[in-house]
């Protein structure tokens, strides 16, 4: 026995060597931003009339378009040649080799919808100047889709279906109140109509085309509930949506369209992000927010039963397209250290294959970090969420400059997965926390409204609560610490600078709001049916709110800059208007603080293409060598 027990002790001690090895610092191969960015990104994956080939779209080409991918050799075959503007895949048109896919243009997101036949003619089919057109999905007798477009009125999306024999668009719901059409019948009888009343709250109403009565299904008595439709049982017998009613996170209802019957369907303890039924109505997935990971379940739908998902070996799966033939799945599965790739899995045979590999092979995965949960106490003792890459090569005899990573919204969420932009940083000696401030989303609706019309006050101090804890930890350099964040992150990381000037050596701001009063007075006019709510967490710069908006706007305050800058803006951004960021540049240059500016003509709020990509990180690399690591120029920092 004793010798046993002994036995036990030597290999708990050689295992728990071999851990604190494995995590042990070490040098890794450091790469440039174009290997990284040889990485592809892809989307989409609907599959083709005989299930043999699947429609994507992939940025090998340095820009977005499209390709059909063969599963039986996982060749790949291009099927547009765009050089300026980016495609997106929609699906294939039924029966059919043509398909449709998306398209803007400069990213102002006036999305168009285009079919392109099989040799090569290209019509579009949403053509209005201004137009902003939606796919919503087909008929169920395939011959005809449902899409939603402002042609008619620049606010408010009308919802059409067009027929694939004359491609002529008919009016199936107009929408002059600002209810968007959520979810369509199968037999067209019945529309799930969606109005947003706060940033927490909004009704959901089911439209009988038939007797052109419309009811209301939302029954929150608290005031504090959303509900969105997630679809209809294929038989059109009953409507499942998705809810927060009576609780912090949300879950499935079954909603009976005869009796008016309602049941708790599916609940977990994160919030369900959606659930879609197969075509035949033989399987149902649910997606939930576990933590900032993905989680994907499959059930068979009649019974009730949780299938069993294949294991993923170094990823998990984060996305599933079920065939028509309901034989077949394409699996997204996701990894901290490798981009999207696509698997195919036959649900009969259980035989997964993989199909593409989207890693640049010349970047090793080893070389790259897993994402970690963490959580710390901010100044009220509030836990706050963060997402956490440390490099490597930390330890406290290297010790290594931080990043705080603040995410768009105000209510996004950083989520974990593989981030090509922070998988560089990191490579190159930049430990990230990425923040999930109170007011982020994925962590139940308490915590989502704790920064409603308090923006760049409490949820800015979790951001600095987060650069304490980097301070904290004995391999982080605690005079080395930045702030980064795009859009809403942008602003955050503007007002950090400005009202925490000791706390944050430098400032990274993409496409950032700098002026609250024009901005929310500028939003796109389809924005419209949201507007309402958007002002009723950020204020209405219209009342005495504008007071508060002013203060809290980085533009007012330029004069407080002293911290070295850089700023990165897209000159067609729809949302956040170039002007924003020029005169934020100007008004932080009269400090005589050093700040940079790069400007993307040809991008709008986010940078799509590769070229574009390569310059914002690259350009910002150097400028946190520059003024975070305040290292010597080397030339070619990349």
């Amino acid at each position: 026995m004793q010798k046993t027990y002994s036995s036990l002790i030597i290999i708990a001690l050689l295992m728990w060597g071999c851990k604190e090895q494995a995590k042990a610092p070490r040098e890794v191969k450091q790469y440039t931003i174009e290997q990284f960015f040889q990485t592809e990104g892809i989307g989409g994956g609907s599959f083709s009339k005989d299930e043999n080939r699947i429609l994507f779209n992939s940025n090998r080409s340095k820009i977005y378009n499209v390709y059909e991918l063969n599963l039986a050799d996982t060749t790949v075959k291009p099927l547009t040649s765009s050089g300026k503007e980016s495609f997106f895949a929609v699906d294939y048109l039924p029966g059919t080799d043509d398909f449709l896919y998306s398209a803007d243009k400069g990213g102002n997101e006036n999305d168009h919808i285009y079919l392109q036949r099989r040799n090569g003619s290209v019509t579009d089919l949403t053509p209005g100047e201004k137009e902003k057109a939606n796919f919503y999905g087909w008929t169920k007798d395939k011959r005809s889709f449902y899409y939603g477009s402002n042609n008619r009125n620049p606010q408010f999306f009308d919802v059409y279906k067009m027929d694939s024999t004359d491609w002529k668009p008919k009016m199936l719901y107009k929408n002059d109140s600002g209810l968007d059409v959520g979810g369509i019948s199968f037999n067209e009888r019945w529309l799930v109509l969606t109005k947003s009343v706060t940033s927490d709250k909004n009704e959901m109403y089911l439209f009988d085309a038939q007797s052109k009565q419309t009811k209301k299904l939302s029954t929150d008595s608290l005031g504090d509930a959303t509900y969105y439709p997630t679809g209809f049982e294929t038989t059109d017998t009953h409507l499942y949506y998705i809810t927060n009613e009576g609780k912090d996170f949300t879950y499935v209802v079954k909603y009976n369209l005869e009796t008016g019957a309602k049941e708790n369907f599916f609940n977990t303890n994160w919030d369900v992000n959606y659930m879609s039924i197969s075509e035949k109505g033989k399987y149902h997935v649910i997606g939930i927010n576990e933590d900032a990971r993905d989680k994907v379940m499959l059930f068979d739908h009649a019974s009730g039963k949780e299938l069993e998902m294949p294991k993923i070996e170094g990823g998990y799966i984060a996305g599933v397209t079920i065939s028509p033939s309901e034989t077949k799945m394409i699996l997204t599965v996701v990894s901290d250290r490798s981009s999207a790739n696509k698997y195919l899995y036959n649900i009969e045979t259980k035989e997964l294959k993989q199909l593409t590999k989207t890693l640049n092979p010349e970047v090793a995965s080893e070389d790259l970090v897993d994402a970690e949960i963490v959580r710390f106490k901010s100044f009220d003792g509030q836990e706050i969420p963060a997402v956490y890459y440390k490099p490597h090569n930390a330890s406290s005899s290297n010790k290594v400059p931080a990043l705080v990573w603040v995410h768009g919204g105000p209510g996004g969420q950083s989520r974990a997965g593989y981030s090509t932009s922070i998988q560089y940083f990191v490579n190159h000696g930049y430990a990230v926390l990425a923040v999930n401030n109170r007011g982020s989303s994925g962590y139940g609706k308490a915590f989502y409204k704790m920064d409603n019309k308090n923006h760049g006050d409490k949820d800015l101090k979790d951001c600095v609560w987060g650069k304490k804890w980097l301070a904290e930890q004995e391999y982080i350099d605690s005079s080395k610490i930045g702030i980064y964040g795009g859009s809403y992150g942008g602003f955050m990381s503007l007002a950090g600078i400005i009202q925490y000037p000791k706390e944050f050596a430098v400032g990274v701001d993409l496409f950032g709001v700098t002026n609250w009063i024009r901005t929310l007075r500028s939003i796109p006019p389809y924005w419209e049916s949201f507007k309402v709510a958007l002002y009723d967490e950020m204020g209405d710069p219209s009342s005495a709110d504008s007071v508060r908006l002013k203060n809290i706007s980085p533009l007012f305050n330029t004069d407080k800059i002293k911290t070295p800058l850089l700023v990165l803006q897209g000159s067609n951004d729809p949302r956040v208007l170039q002007v924003e960021s020029d005169e934020i540049v100007a008004g932080a240059k009269k400090n005589g603080t050093p700040v940079e500016y790069v400007l993307f003509p040809d991008e709008g709020h986010g940078f799509v293409k590769k070229e574009n990509q390569i310059k914002a990180a690259a350009e910002t690399l150097k400028f946190l060598n520059k003024y975070l690591k305040k290292e010597e120029p080397k030339g070619n920092l990349n």
